[in-house]
């Protein structure tokens, strides 16, 4: 339950923070927008404060029917985000969200420490390739189809055995190519409804047969806000008590919006687990 990011091993035992920041202009949750150099920098500088151990990085929003992002506008968006943080913050573990192997290897180029893939290779066969040419921990995540196709291929006849199935064969190819620190994502909100949603929570302890870290995605996300009828903005009590009923299924990792209520869960579940 390591991972090597940079020569540094960071203990996944211990459940860690992971803040999301967003240098796109469609991302659902608007706070997460971080388009303008000062913008970027004052959200990095209060998140590791708040006890970030990773910032997310993304250029290309995927919400279900998102819009398609040119692999161009993607690198103009995430290569000087990566190169201002390390700049500022030069201890910064940074993971890149991407599906595209050319922005993986400029990122980790530029100094970014993991590679956050929501497709596990599918939308580009030459990611694993890449990540394992430069040794980097892979976040692998389940999905279906494309961002723009997603929301029609959630059907299922066993949800948790076709995700198990899934990563048994993703995590074989990744070993395969010698990708030694792997991360699973179940993908919550990607090719699954919200009652699927809400199932795969409930039975994500299973994911342990991997012997792998999970990361669960769920800060603010439409399971929350359209089931309490609310706003993303107003999803983080919603959040904050998924998050936890995340870490009591297992996660290593919980990738956020609101990095202090997540610390804030992390510290107070590891009191209650001693």
């Amino acid at each position: 339950m390591t991972i090597n990011c940079k020569g540094e091993l960071v203990d996944l035992n211990t459940p860690k923070v992971m803040g999301i920041i967003n240098t796109t202009p469609n991302s659902f949750y608007a706070e997460s927008r971080k388009i303008s150099e000062k913008d970027l920098l004052k959200q990095v500088e209060k998140m590791l404060d708040e006890g970030a151990d990773f910032i997310d990085v993304g250029g290309y929003s995927t919400p279900p029917g998102a819009p398609r992002v040119e692999e161009s506008e993607e690198l103009k968006r995430v290569l000087p985000a990566i190169e201002h943080i390390l700049k500022h913050f030069p201890d910064t573990l940074i993971s890149t969200d991407t599906f595209r192997a050319q922005v993986a290897e400029k990122s980790i180029e530029a100094g970014a420490a993991i590679i956050n893939d929501i497709s596990a290779g599918d939308l580009d066969p030459n990611m694993m390739k890449i990540v394992a040419k430069h040794q980097v921990p892979y976040i692998m995540m389940h999905m279906r189809g494309t961002p723009q196709t997603m929301k029609d291929l959630n059907q299922y006849e066993d949800l948790l055995q076709e995700i198990l199935f899934y990563f048994s064969q993703k995590v074989n190819n990744a070993r395969a190519l010698g990708i030694n620190d792997i991360v699973i994502d179940p993908g919550f909100g990607f090719a699954k409804n919200i009652s699927q949603n809400f199932e795969l929570l409930s039975k994500m302890e299973l994911l342990k047969i991997l012997e792998l870290p999970v990361l669960a995605g769920l800060s603010r996300k439409s399971l929350i806000y359209k089931t309490l009828n609310i706003s993303a903005e107003q999803a983080l009590n919603g959040t904050t008590f998924l998050n936890t009923v995340a870490l009591s299924k297992g996660a290593a990792i919980l990738r956020v919006h609101d990095v202090k209520e997540a610390v804030e869960c992390t510290k107070l579940f590891a009191e209650l687990n001693k």
